[in-house]
């Protein structure tokens, strides 16, 4: 797909925007009304910033489980991470929602057809068939105990799940009984917590990255 850079030609104005080629409202500013024109053409790249997609890394398989994710907008942005950081499944449990959402699907922009995945009732019940499975648990969440995820050692020991609890309430109390190690990121600022899905694509690729 090809999108054209417009330009407001109100020198006041000068409002600039990205189009897709052939949409006859560019040929308005959405300011303010005045007649814009095209100084420049790119194509479509996906989001900014990302490279050239490469083979997935042969590090053990990296999993992640939802638990309990509330909003469908993060549960896509989580697939687009997933598929991005080279992840093998996400086990989604509870309220998550699955692709068979109709929501979902614009969020997670494709990926959900990448990335297998699963739904479960029980997170609990699923961390319990992971760890039979061999899997290690981690978890992403701010207890006093947790490690800074910058400061910590990150080997990956085998196949490790990721887990991720709900916007509102964190991580299942049952689920980081289980968790062999749990992390958390830093806050520099007001708040005491990221965006769920922003949390699980820095710690994924932090993971990934150093794993």
């Amino acid at each position: 797909m090809s999108f054209e850079i417009w330009q407001c030609s109100n020198a006041s104005c000068r409002f600039r925007f990205p189009a897709e080629v052939g949409m006859q409202q560019a040929q308005r500013c959405p300011r303010c009304g005045q007649p814009t024109q095209v100084v420049g053409q790119v194509q479509e790249n996906g989001e900014m910033g990302t490279a050239v997609p490469t083979p997935p890394p042969s590090s053990p398989p990296l999993a992640a489980l939802l638990d309990n994710i509330r909003s469908i907008h993060n549960v896509g942005s989580m697939f687009r991470t997933a598929d991005g950081a080279g992840l093998n499944h996400l086990y989604l449990c509870g309220i998550t929602a699955t692709p068979e959402h109709p929501k979902l699907a614009k969020a997670a922009l494709g990926a959900h057809e990448a990335i297998p995945w699963s739904q479960w009732n029980n997170g609990v019940d699923t961390a319990v068939s992971l760890q039979a499975q061999g899997y290690t648990l981690w978890a992403i969440e701010a207890t006093p105990q947790a490690e800074p995820l910058y400061e910590a050692e990150i080997t990956l020991p085998g196949p490790t799940a990721l887990i991720v609890g709900n916007e509102k309430a964190g991580v299942d109390p049952g689920l980081l009984t289980l968790c062999d190690r749990v992390f958390c990121l830093p806050m520099y600022g007001r708040k005491r917590s990221l965006n769920a899905a922003v949390a699980f694509g820095i710690a994924a690729y932090t993971i990934r990255a150093r794993g």
